[in-house]
């Protein structure tokens, strides 16, 4: 979708407008323009119980030469920030395909009292829509023309026009990147399996100067990643580690370590999962695909830092070679794990890749995103992800990050009862405590125990926020929750 920025009129015409602003100022904006609809817009807010509270609108259709005049809320001026505003670019977006509109013109009124300048505003407002845009429907044959996405330009009409356009460069990078964690956690388990997701991984990051590294099984045997490598056994698919790096940071800076979930497709192996929701399992690699989208943003906007993204990728299935529950493995730690139970498959593949990018490139932090548990959607719902950290101060940068924009996580506790419920008889620890209790902080204790001394390391279990029925910027499906995170917080904490 193009996005064009305009400089804003002393009077307003097109097909379709959209006049963004605060309570008060919109009332006074509808008077202002009103000559040229006739007195239509006053007397439809007469009419109506329209104030320009937010996300209310009030539409006005076919008043000389324009097809559709509508009045935007955002409520009062104060609140508007770059969050309700990208919210509001969605919401525009997704009411113009409804509508099967192809260009719609978003006026920003240069509202006093804004904590975001209007140019930013406009900008955030043509980031909401884009992201909002995003449809996956390459495997759709029939799709009838009214079910596509009709909207091929925005025009945004603001005051200082530049700073918008030059706000909205710095934005724009995001789009691709988000859009290549929704396609990998949207594409289906046939189509993306493990050499494949390292294949379009390689394709696409190199170009933006990233460098790819993929080890196969056997490599991974040699590394001694035999915990990792157990998950895969009852699969066709071969295993693959991905790993990528932007090296682009001053040469004593320390690197920062990502480290993404991959599992293509988990059945629970031999500990079967219900028929029920399995398809949904596709997106098991949701960390994994956070982590390659946002390493594509870093590269894109030329981040100045060091950073290594690691994903392991594997299929969790049925097989008369799969592991079992009992068996021991040996990770590339030395540590040694008893399978309880096949499902609890996300620590295994990650205990092994966490200490492999510590061994190697000796990471100051540590970031590991994962769809882990169920359990963390019990306690959080759809709303935040679940936090757990060894480091206070990255664990509170990690969550202004989330909220600046608009990625929220919540802190979740560690200790040493929880760890010790994951010892087992015969073996280091196993990868399941008794019963169901706490099982998102087990889950947590099992991989901080593959943290190594002086690391500061965050886990995020993503698993109720990484796909869904969607919001105001993201459709139903993958969410790419993680890509602007990561992105935000490394920008923040380590580029100034």
């Amino acid at each position: 979708m193009k996005v064009e920025f305009s400089a804003f009129p002393r009077a307003f015409s097109g097909n379709v407008a959209v006049f963004v602003g605060a309570e008060k100022q919109l009332q006074v904006t509808a008077k202002a323009i009103d000559t040229a609809t006739g007195g239509a817009l006053v007397r439809a807010m007469e009419a109506s119980r329209f104030t320009g509270s937010k996300s209310k609108t009030l539409t006005v259709l076919g008043q000389q030469g324009y097809g559709r005049l509508i009045l935007l809320g955002v409520g009062k001026a104060r609140e508007l920030d770059a969050r309700t505003a990208e919210a509001l670019g969605g919401l525009i977006a997704a009411d113009a395909n409804g509508a099967g509109l192809k260009a719609v013109t978003i006026v920003v009124d240069p509202v006093k009292g804004n904590r975001v300048p209007p140019a930013q505003v406009a900008a955030h407002i043509a980031l909401g829509a884009q992201l909002r845009s995003y449809h996956f429907d390459k495997y759709k044959t029939k799709e009838k023309p009214e079910q596509k996405p009709s909207l091929e330009q925005i025009t945004m009409v603001v005051a200082g026009s530049a700073d918008a356009r030059r706000a909205y460069a710095a934005l724009e990078p995001a789009i691709d990147s988000v859009f290549l964690a929704r396609d990998l956690g949207n594409e289906p388990a046939n189509v993306l399996y493990p050499v494949e997701f390292a294949r379009r991984a390689r394709q696409l990051l190199t170009k933006v100067g990233v460098k790819v590294e993929i080890l196969g099984e056997a490599e991974m045997k040699k590394l001694g990643m035999n915990v990792l490598l157990a998950v895969g056994h009852g699969s066709r698919r071969e295993s693959q580690m991905l790993v990528m790096t932007w090296m682009n940071g001053p040469k004593s800076q320390q690197p920062i370590a990502l480290v993404g979930k991959g599992v293509c497709f988990d059945t629970g192996g031999i500990s079967l999962k219900p028929a029920g929701g399995m398809e949904d399992m596709k997106m098991d690699m949701c960390g994994a695909a956070a982590v390659t989208g946002a390493m594509r943003l870093l590269a894109a906007r030329k981040a100045r830092v060091n950073v290594v993204g690691i994903c392991a990728l594997v299929e969790n299935m049925p097989d008369g070679n799969a592991q079992r529950p009992g068996d021991v493995w040996t990770s590339m730690s030395g540590q040694t794990v008893e399978v309880i139970n096949t499902d609890a498959e996300g620590r295994l593949i990650l205990c092994d890749a966490m200490w492999h990018v510590q061994n190697k490139y000796k990471p100051q932090a540590m970031v590991e995103l994962s769809t882990l548990t169920g359990a963390i959607v019990v306690s959080l719902g759809h709303e935040r992800a679940g936090l757990f950290s060894n480091n206070t101060p990255l664990s509170n940068r990690l969550r202004a990050a989330g909220s600046e924009i608009g990625e929220k996580l919540w802190r979740m506790p560690l200790g040493p009862k929880y760890d010790k419920l994951i010892d087992s008889d015969i073996a280091d620890m196993k990868n399941v405590s008794n019963g169901r209790d706490g099982g998102s902080i087990t889950a947590a204790q099992f991989l901080h125990r593959f943290v190594q001394e002086g690391v500061a390391w965050a886990h995020l279990d993503i698993a109720g926020t990484a796909w869904g029925k969607g919001n105001e910027t993201t459709p139903k499906g993958a969410s790419a929750f993680g890509v602007r995170l990561l992105d935000r917080w490394i920008a923040d904490s380590y580029e100034r």
